[in-house]
C-alpha cells in the first residue's frame, strides 16, 4: 500500500509551458533532428500529397496554415 499518494487535479501542474521545459525541449530538438523529422513525418507526407495533387501554391497555403495551427496548439492556453 501506498502512504501518501495523493492522485487529484488540483496537485497536478498548469498547462504552462515554463523556461527550463521550453529549453531542454530545443536541446532535444538541436540533439536529436531526426526524431524531430520522424515526429514531422505525417504533416510532411501530407504536404507531399497536396503538391502532388494541387501544385506549389496550395502548399505554400497548406504549410503556412500547419505552422500557424501548431503555433496556435502550442501558444494557446485551454
Amino acid at each position: 500500500m501506498i502512504v501518501g499518494f495523493v492522485w487529484h487535479p488540483e496537485c497536478m501542474p498548469g498547462k504552462e509551458i515554463d523556461r527550463a521545459r521550453a529549453s531542454s525541449a530545443l536541446e532535444v530538438i538541436r540533439q536529436h533532428p531526426v526524431l524531430v523529422l520522424f515526429a514531422a513525418s505525417p504533416a510532411l507526407a501530407l504536404l507531399g500529397v497536396i503538391w502532388w495533387l494541387a501544385g506549389t501554391g496550395w502548399t505554400i497555403f497548406a504549410a503556412l496554415v500547419l505552422l500557424v495551427a501548431g503555433i496556435a496548439f502550442v501558444v494557446v492556453k485551454r
